[in-house]
């Protein structure tokens, strides 16, 4: 499984983009494949953001830290969908084989309602610290943990598949 997810990493197109934010994907990669099956919430998320900002001239910042936030939910994201397309089609195969409800789709409905919870919390969160410049980064740091989170809920489904 660590190889398998390695080779994806590798091949995200985001992740180019994001290690010139001075954000290092193996942090990333090694958090998602270290992660015990049902731990969805492990202290190495944000790490990676937490290395760019120290080694960044304006990691302390706000738009630092910002920026560095968000290079590492684009790691995330990428994997996310890379994580989510492998799920799917194990579910298709599955389906393939038969059954009363179509998995596949079901997946499809759950991620496309899970994006519109994402984005909506998020919202929330950035709207509660509307009087403060903070706002910026728990939107950002919402929006990355609750990827961070979503993708080790669909390798641990995926393992539940294979």
């Amino acid at each position: 499984m660590k190889v398998l997810i390695a080779l994806i990493f590798l091949a995200i197109p985001g992740v180019a983009a994001a290690q010139s934010a001075k954000v290092d994907a193996t942090v990333v990669s090694d958090c998602l494949t270290s992660a015990d099956i049902g731990d969805i919430a492990p202290s190495c998320i944000g790490q990676a953001a937490n290395a760019c900002q120290s080694a960044s001239a304006d990691g302390s910042t706000t738009l630092g830290i910002v920026d560095c936030i968000r290079a590492e939910t684009a790691i995330w994201d990428g994997l996310l969908n890379d994580v989510y397309q492998r799920v799917r089609d194990d579910m298709r195969v599955e389906d393939s084989a038969g059954g009363v409800i179509n998995r596949a789709d079901a997946l499809r409905d759950a991620q496309r309602a899970w994006i519109a919870f994402r984005d909506a919390d998020c919202a929330l969160a950035y709207a509660q610290w509307q009087d403060g410049s903070i706002r910026s980064i728990v939107g950002a740091n919402c929006h990355m943990t609750m990827t961070a989170q979503r993708t080790l809920e669909l390798c641990d489904m995926r393992q539940g598949l294979n």
